[in-house]
């Protein structure tokens, strides 16, 4: 039977903001974390475990905020952070040491710094925030801690870079990484961050760590395309996010980073053949570490004038100089510089976040017994030199304001020729048609000033490589007249999600939009006429397939008017095998479901397919008979009992959400019957789209509710702060629409949300001016 047409497309911006994560690295929440050991001695031997180097640990019983946990791991960690004869110590929490998945969250390993070198008490959480909008880094929040009965103090509490972290970010969790670290007696000022040592592995083992089975020789390879044959960088490395942490780490003074100090990062091989290097250990940026490894301790004009292109020119840098000796790619890192200093710290910001944040813990950091500084040094650090640091070299050297700092940093690098540079603008992009079905052409536009070149960057999947096609304003390409300023061409769209950004470039400077690519990019949906509409890739007790067994299933969805036959169509979870699973002699009806099991049991009742999903996350394929791709779902790590499913229903975006099970999807609660029947509880509120999105300068946000609630309709910017209140009132059941004007707000990220009760659901927009 011949498929209707039927597409729709979605054009969305896609953030990575965590206004209300987990509840364990929630900001707004301090945990309560008490440990018991068996042996009074506990801290002797949590000391001589340390002084073994082996990081063994110590076994007892961990209670987090609330919920205890068996046979748990603890071990001291840290470097110049530790001491023997302190009380409150670094502390690495293993719940899963000893009992396999034993998880607090979906989190096996509890990482907490003492805040030893910070009188602010911020520097560490406050930098993670900020780095997490511009490129996968850890959360990050406070915990008090006990052990034995005694109150050691107040800590922060920083995600794992482990495996849960990298399938969030990656997709997999178990392709080549390292940590950065120096081994012990390794004298740092010799060593060649990311140098290229030949093809012996031993060779790199004093300054690398394997996290994974395997990949030696994978950043073997890296190193040697780094050093030896610099310009084919970027099929190794992804470039963008190396340029996004080299901008912050300059920018923040973060010195005991990479940029100085051959340790506190990780390097993770994505599915391209890609190392990422991941930011770690930001306990010491805004200027905590203040020493050069080739020079003196800085003053604070010292850090405040701090090159921005520090040791570009310095052999024993090629994580630097390989690098930013490329023109585009050095431009590029200014423009990223710029777009944090224009986001966080230009117009302040950043400083009323921080003052957030210690407002959250002040009354935690009076009470700690054992904190490293007074608590007027807490109040005062934020704007002003205070405290002093102990260890040498720097001894009795005040530890910097972080606004003394920023405000002089900010004016000093505006200064520079680079930062003034006048870069090109970008406006007005959009795509054509507005309806895009899958495996075919959609045209690009972008109007554009000030460019010599402009690009379009794209991509059809989460984990392929941005790759570069030019667009255009000879009149030739779609774009219009020629010379009006307005470039564009035609691509190929595949299926599912297409990404893009545009990319602009003169001789003195460059643009991105979405100003943080390729972190963020555009979006659209394509959606053919049967799609993978939801799936569950960890159903412990939510649904039974007819023989009782609660196994991995995918949904498809109808979304035409027609019944369609699937015969000869093929499902997977291999892109090396897309005809891995055929479908037999079956039809989904019109405007329909069908759901397969994906439980490797094929002589059982129903459909049921030759492979199962994996929770860790992986790749979902829907091909026609032909074996071409209609429909293809990358996803990352999977909570328990929760499906993922598009929202709005056959047409939208992947979100998690409660399993609905063949009925229409939504965001709100479903219960579902072992008898594969399944029963709606109505969302106490529904919140759409805003429309149109992006806009100028204003939008229409709806939502609607089934019965009269109580609810508050807000609007945020990307730092958490209120900008507005739509509604704050209680509304009989019905649908309501609310116009936001946000001609006085500048361009940018904004989030709407609308609480009721405990329900609080969020969306994001953009304002482009």
């Amino acid at each position: 039977m011949k498929m209707n047409s039927i597409s729709v497309v979605l054009l969305t911006f896609i953030i990575t903001i965590n206004l209300w994560g987990q509840d364990f690295y929630d900001i707004n929440s301090i945990n309560t974390i008490e440990i018991t050991f068996e042996q009074s001695n506990w801290d002797y031997l949590l000391d001589s475990l340390y002084a073994d180097g082996n990081e063994n640990r110590l076994t007892g019983k961990a209670t987090v905020n609330g919920i205890q946990y068996n046979e748990v791991g603890v071990r001291y960690k840290g470097n110049s952070s530790y001491n023997a004869n302190q009380i409150k110590n670094p502390l690495n929490i293993k719940l899963d040491y000893i009992i396999d998945d034993q998880e607090h969250e979906g989190y096996g390993t509890l990482k907490l710094a003492n805040v030893s070198k910070d009188p602010s008490f911020i520097r560490e959480v406050l930098s993670y925030e900020i780095a997490r909008e511009y490129m996968p880094a850890c959360l990050a929040n406070f915990s008090k801690v006990t052990i034995n009965g005694s109150y050691l103090g107040l800590y922060t509490s920083v995600q794992d870079v482990d495996k849960h972290f990298l399938r969030t970010h990656y997709y997999n969790g178990d392709n080549p990484s390292f940590k950065g670290e120096l081994a012990s007696g390794e004298t740092p000022t010799v060593v060649k961050t990311w140098g290229y040592f030949g093809p012996d592995s031993t060779s790199y083992y004093n300054y690398y760590e394997l996290d994974s089975d395997y990949g030696w020789s994978e950043l073997i390879t890296f190193l040697d395309v780094l050093n030896n044959t610099p310009t084919e960088v970027s099929t190794v490395l992804n470039v963008d996010r190396h340029l996004w942490m080299l901008a912050f780490d300059n920018l923040l003074v973060n010195l005991d980073a990479p940029i100085n100090f051959a340790h506190n990062y990780y390097l993770y091989q994505d599915d391209a053949g890609r190392f990422n290097p991941i930011i770690w250990d930001l306990n010491e940026s805004f200027g905590g570490f203040s020493m050069l490894l080739d020079g003196p301790p800085l003053n604070i004009t010292d850090m405040q004038q701090m090159d921005p292109f520090l040791n570009l020119n310095n052999a024993n840098y090629p994580i630097i100089n390989k690098i930013l000796s490329d023109p585009t790619y050095k431009k590029t890192y200014v423009a990223h510089m710029k777009t944090i200093m224009d986001e966080f710290f230009s117009n302040g910001n950043y400083r009323t976040r921080a003052l957030e944040i210690q407002n959250i813990i002040d009354s935690e950091v009076q009470n700690d017994p054992n904190k490293f500084f007074s608590y007027s040094e807490f109040i005062n650090n934020l704007d002003n030199s205070t405290g002093s640091f102990s260890p040498p070299p720097h001894q009795n050297q005040a530890i910097a304001g972080i606004t003394e700092l920023m405000e002089a940093r900010i004016t000093y690098l505006n200064s520079q020729a680079e930062f003034q540079a006048e870069a090109p603008t970008i406006a007005a992009v959009s795509h054509n048609p507005v309806q895009v079905s899958p495996n075919s052409d959609v045209q690009i536009t972008a109007e554009v000033s000030g460019a010599g070149q402009v690009m379009l960057a794209c991509r059809n999947s989460q984990t392929e490589i941005f790759e570069k096609v030019e667009l255009f304003d000879d009149g030739n390409h779609n774009d219009g007249s020629a010379g009006d300023g307005v470039y564009g061409n035609t691509v190929s769209v595949s299926y599912g999600e297409f990404q893009y950004y545009i990319f602009a470039e003169n001789d003195d400077a460059v643009a991105f939009s979405p100003q943080r690519a390729e972190y963020e990019f555009y979006s659209l949906m394509t959606v053919g006429d049967v799609v993978v509409n939801e799936f569950m890739a960890d159903n412990d007790g939510i649904v039974a397939d007819s023989n009782g067994d609660y196994d991995d299933w995918i949904e498809l969805y109808n979304n035409t008017d027609q019944e369609i036959s699937l015969y000869g169509y093929f499902l997977s979870d291999a892109g090396d095998d897309l005809a891995q699973w055929t479908f037999p002699d079956t039809s989904i009806s019109a405007n329909g479901y069908l759901i397969v099991w994906a439980d490797k049991d094929d002589d059982q009742e129903g459909l049921h397919a030759n492979f199962k999903l994996s929770a860790s996350g992986e790749t979902i394929y829907l091909s026609d008979p032909d074996t071409t791709i209609i429909d293809e779902i990358a996803f990352s790590e999977q909570t328990t009992d929760l499906s993922t499913g598009r929202y709005p229903n056959g047409t939208g975006e992947f979100v998690e959400m409660e399993p609905t099970f063949t009925t229409a999807n939504q965001r709100g609660i479903t219960s579902v019957c072992d008898d594969n029947s399944s029963q709606q509880i109505p969302k106490i509120i529904q919140l759409s789209q805003n429309f149109p999105n992006p806009f100028n300068p204003v939008t229409t946000i709806s939502f609607s509710l089934p019965k009269e609630d109580k609810i508050t309709l807000t609007i945020y910017n990307t730092l958490g702060q209120k900008v507005a209140i739509l509604a704050d009132d209680v509304y009989s059941a019905g649908n309501y629409s609310m116009q936001w004007n946000a001609g006085n707000y500048s361009s940018g990220i904004y989030i709407y949300a609308i609480q009721s009760g405990n329900q609080h659901i969020t969306r994001k927009m953009i304002l482009m001016k």
